[in-house]
């Protein structure tokens, strides 16, 4: 086992060559670490050199570049399976991203195995890509949605949970380990421990985790679990899907063509095994041996220290943001990631026009509804203005944000 180097902002930002640019002449601050996260620079050569020296397809081709290319496609996988702690690197599926993971859990899982009266629970602070999926089967078979409450500090109302499950027509309990709209961290273990009891299948939707915490699967006990590259400092395009084996082996195919068969005829056609058999075609070759190579990275970080000290700039905008008048404050867990989400109280200012502001001072956050457009209607909202932080970022920036939206408080409310 490596010794991990130590935790050193400052050392880590300048290795993300990004941010040494400049926008509207002042130092770049970038502050929408949810939405996607930077790359350092290993991850952004891995991608050159796969390129430049192995570019070919995989698993087809006996040749020097394939058999390199294969190499680092499937030592990826198992680098990501252990990241999460699987059982088996074969539970690890490479996808497009979580949305595409969840909607093959919907229609290779659920749909196939649906019956009449069928329910799932999904809780209010999902992204679109954990709701509009099963909408869809709702729409089309009839599958029933409940809905887990969350109050207005943003938390899931964990006590209605066992009520929801009590009739036995729940087969599927999905929610998010952290909102990235509100910053929210979800008691999942609380969650799963307790659809165990009902023996309900769940799937945590863990995009807003990798960056900023350890995933560990087997401690977990979910059924399954999706994340995307592009919010770990890998490229975008790629993103796992991670089920317990048992439960992939019930999937019927996702799509056709490619690696995902052993044998074709006129007549028919024989699916191959798990991973292969969900992964039809020419995959994102380069993007997963890259998310590899993010997970190097992040395995070289004291992760538990750059979370503390996340979480101190997120204390330091929080309180900073608080002393700004006309700011509320959107998503007030006691549990939150280094998500800030805030309006102006008499909506003097649109977040996206609070956006465009911090834009001219070199600030980079995030507007609008991030794609959880229920959860913001439900708190009164059409949108908010969103700072999300990340490891690399620092103090100073969090005080040139704090000022800058001051300015813009003073100016326009």
């Amino acid at each position: 086992m490596t010794e991990k180097k130590s935790f050193n902002p400052f050392q880590i930002r300048e290795q993300f060559p990004i941010l040494k640019q400049l926008v509207h002449g002042k130092p770049l601050v970038y502050l929408d670490n949810a939405a996607t996260s930077q790359k350092p620079t290993c991850v952004i050569d891995a991608m050159n050199s796969y390129y430049q020296y192995d570019n070919a397809n995989v698993h087809r081709g006996i040749h020097e570049l394939s058999e390199r290319a294969t190499g680092n496609y499937e030592n990826s996988r198992i680098k990501i399976a252990q990241f999460i702690n699987a059982f088996d690197s074969t539970e690890v599926v490479f996808t497009r991203g979580a949305t595409e993971s969840i909607n093959i859990i919907a229609q290779c899982y659920l749909a196939p195995h649906f019956n009449k009266g069928d329910a799932i629970i999904v809780s209010e602070l999902e992204h679109h890509a954990n709701i509009v999926p099963w909408q869809m089967l709702k729409q089309r078979l009839g599958l029933e949605i409940r809905w887990l409450p969350v109050n207005d500090t943003g938390d899931i109302e964990i006590e209605k949970l066992p009520m929801l499950l009590a009739d036995g027509k729940v087969k599927l309990v999905t929610f998010n380990w952290i909102s990235n709209s509100l910053g929210t961290c979800n008691p999942v273990k609380e969650i799963i421990n307790e659809c165990k009891k009902h023996n309900v299948l769940t799937l945590v939707d863990a995009c807003q985790v990798p960056a900023h915490q350890k995933i560990d699967v087997q401690n977990l006990g979910c059924d399954f679990l999706a994340f995307s590259g592009h919010k770990m400092f890998a490229p975008t395009g790629i993103g796992v899907l991670w089920g317990k084996k048992s439960l992939l082996e019930e999937f019927s195919v996702w799509q056709g063509g490619g690696d995902m068969i052993i044998e074709v005829s006129y007549d028919d056609f024989s699916p191959n095994d798990l991973p292969n058999r969900l992964e039809a075609g020419t995959p994102a070759i380069a993007e997963a041996i890259v998310l590899g190579q993010a997970v190097d990275w992040i395995n070289e970080i004291d992760l538990l220290a750059a979370a503390e000290y996340e979480s101190t700039l997120l204390e330091a905008a929080t309180e900073g943001i608080r002393h700004i008048p006309n700011i509320r404050i959107v998503g007030q867990s006691v549990h939150k990631s280094s998500v800030l989400s805030f309006v102006f109280k008499d909506n003097s200012l649109h977040p996206s026009d609070i956006a465009t502001l911090l834009n001219l001072d070199g600030i980079a956050v995030r507007s609008g509804h991030h794609c959880t457009m229920p959860i913001l209607k439900k708190m009164g909202l059409p949108a908010t203005a969103r700072a999300s932080f990340s490891l690399f970022n620092t103090m100073q920036e969090v005080d040139t944000f704090i000022q800058s939206v001051s300015k813009i408080q003073r100016k326009y409310s």
